[in-house]
């Protein structure tokens, strides 16, 4: 089968929030959309190890945000790489709670709903939303999925339904890369003279955290969790067993080799 024909099915990018125990809790899902018009009623996909999963199944209600074509790409490395579960992702995320449900405030729109039905697979659950509040807060164009990667050069998290494996055996010329949220820097400026005080456009951290890839074929290890990759300078198999992921805090069992 190619995986590159799902490429050609048309996403958008989205925030999906929900509550735990008066906490806000959100993570980005890329499959969202309307099922019937009236009742209202919409559908989202999450992958069952995100900590959101565990929200909207616990409260029965979720909340869907539109993000535009301008919105902060931090935003999406923020909620997209990062898990509720260690992380408050709403600390530094303006927001608002709009239907009863926490709607970050740089988004186009929003959706509240009541979960009335789910649809189970191996890895998502399809949570089928009666839509109860609805509002537009700002004007834009939505971010479309293909924007996010061909515009904004923003990578895939493993957790969401339209990752695709990349094999990356045997390429050639030196590029660097993410090690946090896979953004692949590519601008006119050579890396090395970037000022000290960049940051990668994407998820916001420094030049330290971006890993140099030259033409060799490159031995990796990423968490099947968050997507982390590591590239430290012990080898990944004599890492201590009591070793955790450094962005989600899972174990080395949760890394395989992609590389």
């Amino acid at each position: 089968m190619n995986q590159t024909a799902f490429y050609n099915l048309s996403y958008g990018v989205y925030i999906c929030t929900s509550w735990d125990e008066g906490r806000p809790v959100g993570c980005v899902a890329n499959s969202a959309m309307q099922i019937t018009s009236d009742p209202a009623t919409v559908a989202v996909s999450v992958n069952k190890v995100n900590y959101t999963h565990a929200c909207i199944q616990k409260t029965g209600y979720f909340s869907i945000c539109v993000l535009g074509e301008k919105t902060d790409p931090k935003l999406i490395g923020n909620f997209g790489f990062r898990s509720s579960r260690d992380v408050d992702k709403f600390a530094e995320t303006p927001y608002a709670v709009r239907g009863k449900l926490p709607v970050i405030d740089d988004c186009l729109c929003y959706f509240s709903c009541k979960v009335v039905k789910t649809m189970e697979t191996a890895t998502h659950t399809v949570f089928l939303g009666e839509v109860y509040d609805a509002e537009v807060l700002h004007g834009g164009t939505p971010m479309t999925y293909a924007y996010y990667h061909k515009v904004l050069k923003g990578k895939t998290s493993v957790n969401a339904p339209t990752y695709v494996k990349e094999d990356k055996k045997g390429e050639t010329g030196a590029r660097y890369v993410c090690t946090v949220c896979g953004y692949e820097y590519d601008g006119d400026v050579p890396f090395e003279d970037l000022p000290e005080d960049w940051v990668c456009p994407l998820c916001g951290v420094g030049k330290d955290m971006f890993k140099k890839i030259g033409g060799e074929t490159v031995k990796k290890y990423r968490c099947r969790v968050c997507g982390y990759e590591y590239d430290g300078k012990i080898p990944f198999e004599e890492l201590p067993d009591d070793w955790v992921c450094p962005l989600c805090g899972e174990p080395k069992s949760a890394f395989e080799e992609i590389g």
